[in-house]
């Protein structure tokens, strides 16, 4: 077991799902004496559950963070040198982050989040509701800030996060297989035109939630394995994808951004509520939902291609389809068909009362001589339960990304702000891997065209599978 050296405090805002299963990472990890210098400021009561560590030393406060507290709240419990872990929703990322630029205090979060009432508040424009507009106001504010103040790394869980190391060690391992030379890039530059020369075109953060709980969901229920408030924030934003130069066409209701680096489009109707055609080892083919995450801006950002004056030459387009458990499959339909609004009773279903399956969660790039090539996680429930305590799949998949990040962070204390593409992938995997269950790669043949029903005429690009015509479900 790796032990990682650390004299600071530890302040985590939030202990819903992630939080509390972070909390045996940190203790196994940076030793027992550790946890008398953490402090969770919650936003809810969780103390029952808390408890456990209470009495190893760790300091729990229920006060909920908003603007009119947080420079107070912050200042309160931190100094230079400290380590913010964000694991909250509805507290804003850019605030946190900008007060620990400017107080010498590292950062961490899994989600760039904005205050409460933002993601469904019909009152702000579509456009900045969307992650790309929260990911270029993040990027925005960074010109502000010396490249040598403390590390802040945005979006740093599973997906965001951990997806990204998967897609550089698969495009290795494409390059190999397709006779391109596959010694590892040491530029943004360099990754883009390994990406470009390999032919890959699209790339899915292609995920799903096997877990199974023997007990059904009820109706006027929220039931999912993790974080039930993020599910339906992100959910309810503008389905958004990175967009490929190889796209020839555009939804209706597909919108562009004026600002920023244009590697994005959104659509104006909710990701939760957008299907889409993918593939996953256990299941094959798949639906999933397009659900907004900053990852399917930033990859297709940092894999661009640019030539003279800037224009681009090429790019992949990228984004979420994910299956979540069924339970929440269920949930999603009944909340969209009450109005797009969210039950009363939300209940996460942790790891006593899950009793088999696994989460799948990797990247399928495809487009490539080898067709489409599938790699990432196939972590059982059953593995989960024996690596740390308090973990289902899906929670472990999450965690291990934020101890992965808290190391990257203490050993690069001074790297500014920076997003998971620009981090050494090879050692977030080292740190992480041991938590990952199976790490494997699959090859198949299917494409989009594939498996359709075939009852009805539809309007496809049979010259090119891998248009998002042809994966969109509509």
């Amino acid at each position: 077991m790796a032990h990682f050296p650390y004299s600071g405090n530890i302040l985590m805002i939030g202990y819903g799902s992630v939080g509390r299963c972070t909390m045996p990472l940190i203790e196994k990890h940076f030793g027992l004496n550790t946890l008398s210098r953490v402090t969770v400021v919650d936003g809810h009561d969780h103390r029952a559950d808390a408890q456990r560590f209470i009495d190893k030393g760790m300091t729990y406060l229920v006060q909920p963070i908003g603007p009119q507290n947080l420079e107070a709240t912050l200042g309160k419990y931190c100094k230079k040198g400290d380590l913010i872990l964000n694991l909250s929703v509805e507290v804003d990322s850019l605030e946190v982050i900008k007060w620990g630029q400017k107080n010498g205090v590292m950062y961490l979060d899994t989600c760039i989040e904005p205050w409460a009432n933002y993601y469904d508040n019909t009152s702000i424009p579509e456009e900045q509701r969307t992650n790309y507009y929260l990911r270029h106001r993040a990027l925005e504010a960074r010109k502000s800030f010396p490249k040598n103040g403390p590390s802040a790394l945005v979006t740093h869980g599973a997906n965001p996060g951990l997806i990204t190391h998967f897609i550089k060690q698969a495009l290795l391992e494409i390059a190999n297989l397709t006779g391109n030379d596959a010694t590892k890039p040491t530029t943004r530059e360099g990754w883009a035109k390994l990406m470009q020369k390999t032919g890959t075109k699209v790339i899915h953060v292609a995920e799903h939630d096997l877990q199974v709980t023997n007990v059904p969901k009820r109706p006027g229920e929220f039931c999912n394995t993790w974080s039930i408030p993020g599910f339906v924030g992100e959910g309810s934003q503008p389905a958004e994808l990175g967009w490929g130069t190889h796209e020839k066409w555009m939804p209706e209701n597909g919108r562009t951004h004026d600002k920023g680096c244009g590697a994005a489009i959104y659509l104006l109707q909710p990701g939760a509520n957008t299907r889409v055609r993918t593939w996953c080892p256990t299941p094959g083919p798949q639906y999933g939902f397009l659900v907004t995450h900053n990852e399917s801006i930033s990859i297709s950002d940092f894999f661009t291609l640019r030539g003279k004056k800037g224009k681009v030459q090429y790019r992949p387009t990228c984004h979420y389809a994910y299956h979540p458990c069924n339970d929440a499959v269920l949930s999603l339909h009944e909340m969209f068909g009450a109005a797009g609004k969210a039950q009363s009773v939300h209940h996460v279903l942790d790891e006593n009362e899950l009793v088999d399956g696994v989460d799948e969660l990797g990247v399928l790039l495809y487009g490539h001589d080898k067709n489409a090539y599938w790699y990432g996680s196939q972590l059982s429930l059953a593995e989960a339960r024996k690596l740390a305590p308090y973990q289902n799949a899906t929670g472990m998949q999450v965690t291990s990304a934020v101890l992965a990040g808290m190391v990257w962070a203490l050993e690069n204390p001074e790297a500014g702000i920076v997003e998971a593409d620009e981090m050494d992938y090879r050692r977030c995997l080292e740190v992480q891997s041991p938590y990952l269950g199976p790490v494997k790669g699959h090859y198949t043949d299917w494409t989009p065209l594939d498996n359709r029903p075939g009852l009805f005429p539809e309007d496809l690009d049979k010259n090119d599978p891998w248009q998002f015509r042809n994966i969109l479900v509509r």
